[in-house]
């Protein structure tokens, strides 16, 4: 459904941020992308989604396809609208003086879904964050993190994707929370059908939930694989899920830097 062919990205004409990242994406399938802080994840989420002219970025070489049509040189809303690729964003962006329930309808408004089509929508919503319908006239701004989190994932749902793109979804959430987010991003790809990319630094949940993994590095993909093998990779283990070959937890920062990129890129 989704091919991201090799594409080179800068910013103000001068940063280089991605080496020629590839990935694709399959109707139905939960993706997920691994990476430290600046390995170039969210960089790759918002070429597909044309966020990128919004910082000065440009996609210079290589391509996005998504089923078969290249999307790359589209606009932010065409992407929304005529492909239906929805990006949740990291930091959860809410219009914080709206209600619930109000911020659940500016979701709907970019593909321009009539009354009776809202309404349908909400429920979806409602179904998968029942605590959403008890606090729908809540000032989202008063909401906690996690109530926020589940808000700007269903105003995402509002969009009818069909690829949603989650960036760090379990940020800032206590265990119990990110247990909750991710029941809900299975039961979204279960029952909607929407295919997901998980952008998320909690490997262990991401690999679990993911049939297919990418680990990126310094705007490059150093590793893919089926998410299951992906989990018994000595080197994942190591450096994201922090044991050692004896099962034994290790300290990231035990970890040379050199030694993770001449095992992977050698």
């Amino acid at each position: 459904m989704l091919k991201v062919n090799n594409i080179e990205v800068i910013y103000s004409d001068v940063i280089l941020v991605l080496r020629g990242v590839s990935i694709e994406v399959g109707e139905n399938q939960i993706v997920s992308i691994l990476g430290a802080n600046g390995a170039g994840k969210t960089t790759t989420l918002k070429a597909i989604s044309g966020l990128l002219r919004a910082e000065q970025g440009e996609v210079t070489r290589g391509s996005i396809e998504f089923d078969g049509q290249r999307i790359d040189k589209m606009s932010p809303e065409r992407v929304v609208n005529e492909h239906g690729i929805v990006q949740v964003l990291e930091g959860r962006r809410l219009f914080q003086h709206l209600t619930v329930e109000e911020n659940l309808h500016i979701g709907a408004i970019a593909r321009g879904h009539s009354r009776g089509l809202i309404d349908e929508d909400l429920e979806r919503v409602y179904h998968h964050f029942p605590l959403l319908k008890d606090l729908r006239k809540r000032v989202s701004g008063y909401l906690s993190g996690g109530e926020q989190q589940m808000l700007v994932i269903g105003r995402g749902l509002m969009a009818r994707p069909r690829l949603m793109m989650l960036d760090e979804p379990s940020i800032g959430l206590a265990p119990l929370l990110v247990q909750e987010i991710f029941r809900v991003i299975r039961q979204i790809n279960d029952e909607d059908g929407i295919a997901i990319i998980l952008v998320e630094q909690n490997a262990l949940l991401a690999l679990e939930v993911s049939s297919h993994a990418y680990v990126m590095e310094t705007g490059r993909i150093v590793l893919e694989g089926p998410s299951d093998q992906l989990a018994q990779n000595e080197d994942i283990k190591e450096f994201y899920l922090g044991l050692t070959q004896l099962g034994e937890r290790k300290s990231y920062r035990d970890v040379k830097h050199y030694k993770r990129r001449k095992r992977w890129l050698g």
